[in-house]
């Protein structure tokens, strides 16, 4: 049976739960090698286990995406070990704010741009070098925004500020790129069940956020995973610089 991704190399970042874990799974499912990349050690190697229990290939590097020399050392690693790197998903992320600007609390908001938006610029710097070096061959990039890339939400500022900035960052890369074959394009999820999200709405029901979902129920990580899956394969050769809404309907409403 042909796989989409046979014999590519893949890392993904924020790759310990949720979205990125099951597109970790989905990757090697499909022949990619991958580079499971993830703060937290534990959850991460969880991850590139349950891999190689299914018989792919994994290999997990503790990185903390906001710090440069964390970013390019997982994309040295991926190369040392498998040669070359074939696609990068940028998924890692942190929970949003929940105040309003004139309650901004400034330590708060520069960790969410440090890690959802200055963390998608590193990762795009460090694999965008390497494609370059290597120069043949399917090379494509997927960043993790959100249905608050293209929709504003009250008390949000600093998530959705950087949400948004994800958007630009994929157009000015797909456009510096795209004469070199290099793909680049984004995902926005919307309400997705994963542990973000269960965290973040811990003693409340979900009815008053969710219901925005035309199907009435969360997405799942693996209907994400889908979507990365697609924009990293051969199916999506003629498509960059595009933002794919992954979001039950919510955008459309």
């Amino acid at each position: 049976m042909h796989r989409e991704l046979e014999d590519r190399c893949a890392l993904v970042t924020g790759a310990g739960s949720g979205m990125g874990a099951a597109t970790a799974l989905l990757f090697a499912e499909q022949g990619a090698r991958v580079l499971v990349a993830d703060i937290d050690r534990e959850l991460g190697e969880a991850t590139a286990r349950a891999v190689r229990d299914r018989g792919g290939d994994a290999v997990f590097l503790r990185t903390d995406v906001s710090v440069e020399e964390d970013v390019e050392r997982a994309v040295a690693t991926a190369v040392e070990r498998w040669g070359r790197l074939d696609c990068a998903v940028n998924n890692a992320a942190v929970a949003p704010d929940a105040a309003r600007l004139v309650d901004l609390d400034l330590s708060a908001f520069d960790r969410i741009v440090s890690v959802n938006l200055r963390a998608v610029a590193l990762c795009l710097k460090h694999e965008l070098r390497q494609f370059v070096r290597q120069g043949e061959g399917p090379r494509t990039i997927v960043n993790i925004g959100s249905v608050s890339s293209v929709r504003a939400r009250v008390g949000n500022a600093a998530y959705v500020a950087a949400k948004h900035a994800v958007v630009g960052l994929t157009k000015v890369a797909a456009l510096e790129h795209g004469a070199e074959g290099i793909r680049v394009n984004a995902v926005l999820p919307g309400g997705v069940d994963t542990p973000m999200i269960r965290a973040s709405r811990a003693g409340r029901t979900p009815v008053d956020e969710f219901s925005l979902s035309v199907f009435g129920r969360l997405g799942t990580p693996e209907e994400v995973a889908q979507a990365n899956l697609w924009l990293s394969s051969g199916r999506s050769s003629y498509v960059t610089g595009h933002c794919l809404a992954v979001d039950g309907g919510h955008l459309a409403q």
